[in-house]
Order: C-alpha cells, then sequence, then structure tokens
C-alpha cells in the first residue's frame, strides 16, 4: 500500500471510487449520499486528497481540510473489494498525524450509517450533535487530540 497526495488527474479515479464506496447506501436512504454528487475535479482543488494505492490502483481514500482550529474530514471513502482490511482506520490514523498541531479532528456523518458510526467511535470520536438532514440525521462528530 502506498499513500500519495492527490492531483487534479486523479479525479476520475476518485469519483469511480466514491460511487462504488456510497453505492451501498443508496437503498438505505433513498437517495445517493452527498459525496457521490461532488464534482471532484473542483473539490481536488479546494481540498487535500491523501489516496491509499494498492499496486497502482486507488483503493481508499481520505479528503481533509485544515480550518483554524481543527482539521475537517470531508469524506473517507474504502471501495468495497477493500472494507473490512483496516483501511478506514489507517486513514484516520493518517488524519490525526496531519492534525498534529490541531486540537481536534471534525466530521460529519449520516445517523442511518451505522457501520461508519461504530468505526468512528471505536477509534475515539464522540457525537456532538445532531441534527435533521435531507429526511434523515446528520450526526456530527469530534475527536480531541
Amino acid at each position: 500500500m502506498q499513500l500519495k497526495l492527490a492531483t487534479s488527474e486523479d479525479a476520475p479515479a476518485i469519483t469511480a471510487l466514491v460511487r462504488a464506496a456510497y453505492a451501498k447506501w443508496v437503498p438505505l436512504i433513498g437517495r445517493e449520499p452527498l459525496p457521490m454528487t461532488v464534482h471532484y475535479a473542483d473539490a481536488v482543488t479546494r481540498h487535500r486528497f491523501d489516496l491509499l494505492t494498492e499496486k497502482g490502483t486507488l483503493v481508499a481514500l481520505i479528503e481533509t481540510d485544515v480550518r483554524p482550529d481543527y482539521l475537517w474530514i470531508e469524506n473517507i471513502a474504502v471501495h468495497p473489494h477493500h472494507q473490512g482490511r483496516g483501511l478506514g482506520r489507517q486513514l484516520l490514523a493518517h488524519a490525526e498525524t496531519l492534525a498534529a498541531a490541531l486540537p481536534e479532528l471534525r466530521l460529519v456523518t449520516n445517523g442511518a450509517f451505522v457501520a461508519n458510526i461504530r468505526l468512528y467511535h471505536a477509534v475515539g470520536y464522540a457525537i456532538t450533535r445532531t441534527e435533521a438532514f435531507m429526511h434523515g440525521t446528520a450526526v456530527h462528530m469530534t475527536k480531541a487530540l
């Protein structure tokens, strides 16, 4: 496995990976999750994308943005063929390294994504608030460093 920073040339692979990773949630929530609707050619110019590759193929990614007092995790996605191998945990640990000078990390996930919430809890994130969002619940989570 190799970790590399994304460039604009990676946008098509990022789009394909995100669409594959989030496809399983469409039947559960009745719509495409927001990460599936992002124009990644633009997003890669605004946020940091760290790409985890195996033999040159993109298998997972984390999208982050440094804010004044925390690191925002915009997206984390693992290709379905590679889920269950600890890659999400590896990328969350990488985010902690990126945020070393900051007091915390933050993210939002869909309340219906119970497995994701369990993972975030397991690695130290706490729910800070919930709110109604698009006929569901947005779950805001924070990890103090």
